[in-house]
């Protein structure tokens, strides 16, 4: 029961022997910090009372007087604080302190968290038995999606896989620069838009016009696509409402990069037969777009290429069926 009573006033501690003991904002703030480590309310108190003695050693009888603990807990507590090394006993009969310094204290409480973190990570690992990140984290925002995008962008360790335009690649572009510049890491964009010179940071930056041409097709123009060291991707509609994925799980990652995979072989195969593809399958690959696309899909193409309905691959032949250069020029 005695032990209750006193835990209970420490734990309130605003009234000490009858009396308020007012506390000031900025020293309630270290209590609060000191508690988060470990101390009692008691033991904090002391502490910064014997701190700010400034290397004068006090008497229990002093240190009680000046931090309003009752003097029976600041026997008790400043035993604990010596076990500690927190304070520091430096004379006899009586015994006065000291303070030992922030620094060496807190280094030492870091590194005995530290090591018990550690082991103890190590033995909850070792009860739980494996399982492989398989979830996919729905984003929602734009603003939480550029963050989540620009965390992904501070982690690739060997490559940057990216398919986007060039108008949503620009918000992202000092960070996709800053990992570009990382030894060993390489990127490849897959862009929608005609100036790859752009996003060629250096000569581990390789850029793919999109089918050598650059246009939007379908709603790929609302897409963002990443995946970092083949093993995490986000990916971003911003149709309206920005909705985006984050996933390690391998059989959706393994997708996205197949995808962009893809995308690489098309636009160097239009590099170097960009006519016979063009009158084989209409501008655009329109012949085979218009088998596949969803009605939604369909209005997009037209509004995007810019092609009527009734037109066929022969109406622009003087545009698409020509190949492109990298940049998204046209070459005779």
């Amino acid at each position: 029961m005695e032990s209750s009573k006193i835990n209970d006033q420490e734990k309130n501690d605003s009234i000490v022997e009858g009396k308020v003991i007012p506390d000031n904002g900025r020293s309630g703030l270290m209590i609060n910090d000191l508690q988060a480590l470990g101390f009692t309310v008691y033991e904090a108190k002391i502490y910064l009372e014997t701190l700010q003695a400034a290397g004068v050693p006090k008497t229990a009888y002093e240190i009680a007087k000046m931090s309003g603990v009752p003097r029976t807990n600041t026997y008790s507590a400043l035993e604990v604080l010596t076990r500690k090394g927190a304070v520091l006993p430096v004379t006899e009969n009586p015994t006065s302190y000291v303070a030992a310094s922030a620094k060496v204290v807190f280094e030492k409480v870091a590194s005995q968290t530290n090591k018990l973190c550690e082991r103890l990570v190590a033995r909850l690992e070792s009860l739980a038995p494996k399982i492989e990140n398989q979830y996919v984290w729905i984003l929602r925002g734009e603003e939480n999606i550029d963050i989540e995008i620009q965390k992904l962008l501070k982690s690739p360790k060997e490559s940057i896989w990216i398919k986007a335009s060039d108008i949503v690649l620009r918000k992202h572009a000092a960070a996709l620069k800053k990992a570009a510049q990382k030894k060993g890491i390489k990127v490849v964009i897959i862009l929608f838009g005609t100036d790859k010179a752009e996003f060629e940071y250096n000569n581990n930056c390789r850029v793919y016009i999109h089918e050598n041409d650059g246009t939007r097709m379908g709603k790929a123009d609302n897409l963002f696509t990443i995946v970092v060291d083949h093993n995490e991707m986000i990916t971003v509609n911003a149709d309206g409402e920005f909705i985006g994925a984050r996933t390690q799980s391998p059989p959706v990652v393994t997708m996205a990069l197949s995808l962009i995979r893809h995308d690489y072989y098309m636009a160097e195969i239009f590099q170097k037969f960009g006519d016979e593809i063009t009158e084989e399958f209409g501008q655009y690959l329109m012949k085979l777009r218009l088998n596949a696309y969803t009605v939604d899909q369909v209005n997009s193409f037209y509004e995007n290429t810019g092609l009527k309905p009734q037109e066929d691959s022969s109406t622009k032949s003087s545009g698409r069926g020509r190949s492109r250069n990298g940049r998204g020029q046209v070459r005779d």
